[in-house]
């Protein structure tokens, strides 16, 4: 499943985060690549350990937290530790790779990456190229979204950022672990909730809603790993 999220971040949000990145120590981003991905990586990241990705990552998972959607599309178990990205000058693109299937954290925590996230940070009309190109079952997707949009889809899929060829491209990005591994079944769960939503927005809790309802908690029940 591939799904944008308007608004994840508020307009103030974005604009505080980019106030902390104008003077970020910014690096080049070969901190989490793998060797396939590193031959073809050509961009900057900030450090993991400072007070800017600190700062950032903090406002990120709180919106992250209290986002009701995020939480139905993704059933995170564990969210690996989000990183923030510059494209722009020769540091502008990133080619064609699949992520790797295990991120370790501190403490050797490991993180499946069941899926990959991107929260989009700059203004499109800020710079030309730039768009996160997706491949997958459901053919290839091109997505340059509003700042503060969030791209979610499989960490299986084949993807790259095509060269920024003027202004700058800022993002957060990081993986997730989901509670239901399979794709197909969060997929599922998360189209059940979201018509159980409509249909108690429309006419209440009805007593189809509640055994939906039902249903819905017990698909998870059996399908999650937790």
């Amino acid at each position: 499943m591939l799904l944008t999220l308007p608004d994840v971040l508020t307009t103030e949000e974005v604009h505080q985060v980019r106030s902390w990145l104008k003077d970020a120590p910014w690096e080049p981003g070969l901190g989490t690549a793998g060797k396939q991905a590193a031959l073809v990586k050509h961009n900057e990241q900030l450090p993991k350990i400072c007070d800017v990705s600190n700062k950032v990552r903090e406002l990120v998972l709180r919106a992250l937290n209290a986002n009701p959607i995020f939480f139905s599309a993704t059933l995170p178990k564990k969210i690996y530790t989000p990183c923030i990205n510059r494209y722009k000058g020769d540091s502008n693109h990133f080619g064609k790779h699949i992520d790797g299937s295990i991120r370790m954290l501190a403490h050797e925590k490991r993180v499946r990456t069941d899926i990959s996230c991107t929260i989009f940070l700059s203004d499109p009309d800020t710079y030309d190229g730039g768009e996160l190109c997706v491949v997958d079952t459901y053919g290839e997707q091109s997505i340059k979204l509003p700042a503060g949009s969030i791209v979610i889809y499989p960490g299986t899929s084949l993807h790259e950022v095509k060269p920024v060829t003027r202004g700058e491209r800022l993002a957060c990005f990081f993986w997730i672990e989901s509670l239901v591994r399979s794709d197909e079944q969060r997929r599922l769960l998360y189209e059940l909730d979201m018509s159980l939503l409509s249909l108690r927005t429309q006419f209440g809790e009805l007593p189809e809603a509640i055994k939906q309802t039902g249903v819905y908690h017990n698909l998870l029940r059996m399908w999650a790993d937790t």
